[in-house]
């Protein structure tokens, strides 16, 4: 009995349900809640301008998002801000590094100059970008951009590259037998093959370009974005503001990592590369 019981909560694949998880997921948000309840509201261990309470935070989340007062909303104009400017960046940069990991892919010495430099520079981090962008593009819109399309556009490049140089020989060996070459070879072959890799890589880009955008938002004034939301949270002593666009940036930032996994989820299992649950 005990055993039948425990093989429903299992998928085909001998992995747990989708609603299993959604299930520990859940219950994982409500502990940390109460656990944060406890300790803010409860036992009151920090004053409520050093570590609020859920309570506070979802006012300021209210205000920013739906409030109607002359100082509200500006939590969803921000979003709006950040998100044109992520997703701006991060097509540029889904465009640039596709066209640069198939030239890559195609062409050795490319890959063993640029690709080796390429891999170099994704160690860096994106902060350490900002100064320069702020210098040679100005106080603007422009260097946040810059840093997001060159932490976005590394990834996929290498990403690309990888995934054509991963591709089975047999698929190679067939494309040739078939007239295929070159150029020809690359399009109609290789790529083609090499979707859910590649999607891997765009799934990365996606975290790599916003967290490049909150850290180009945070030192460049004067515009609507989240970062700007923390810096007058940070001098205003306004923590709550802080935590809450926090949590605003994780929720957008998971949200769109989600769409992805699900769209590289579905690609592997048309491509036979998992089982559905």
């Amino acid at each position: 009995m005990t055993i039948a019981k425990h093989s429903t909560d299992l998928s085909p694949a001998g992995q747990p349900s989708r609603w299993r998880v959604l299930s520990w997921q859940v219950a994982g948000l409500l502990l940390i809640l109460g656990l944060w309840w406890l300790v803010t509201d409860v036992l009151k261990l920090y004053p409520p301008y050093v570590f609020p309470g859920p309570k506070a935070v979802w006012t300021e989340v209210s205000y920013g998002l739906w409030g109607t007062g002359p100082q509200d909303g500006k939590l969803l104009g921000a979003i709006g801000g950040s998100l044109r400017r992520v997703l701006t960046g991060y097509l540029l940069a889904v465009l640039l590094g596709g066209v640069v990991g198939l030239l890559m892919g195609a062409w050795l010495p490319l890959r063993a100059t640029l690709g080796a430099y390429l891999t170099g520079i994704q160690s860096v981090p994106s902060i350490a970008f900002v100064p320069f962008a702020i210098l040679f593009f100005g106080l603007n819109e422009r260097a946040v951009l810059f840093v997001v399309i060159l932490e976005g556009f590394i990834p996929v490049a290498l990403a690309v590259s990888g995934a054509l140089l991963n591709v089975p020989p047999a698929l190679r060996v067939a494309g040739r037998t078939l007239g295929a070459r070159g150029l020809g070879l690359t399009l109609r072959v290789l790529l083609p093959a090499s979707v859910p890799n590649v999607l891997t890589g765009l799934r990365t880009a996606w975290s790599f370009a916003w967290r490049a955008l909150v850290g180009g938002e945070l030192l460049i004034a004067g515009v609507k974005s989240l970062g700007e939301q923390l810096e007058i949270g940070r001098n205003t002593a306004n923590v709550a503001l802080v935590l809450a666009t926090i949590i605003i940036i994780g929720v957008i930032g998971g949200l769109f990592d989600t769409l992805l996994r699900a769209a590289e989820t579905r690609v592997r299992r048309n491509y036979g590369l998992e089982v559905p649950q």
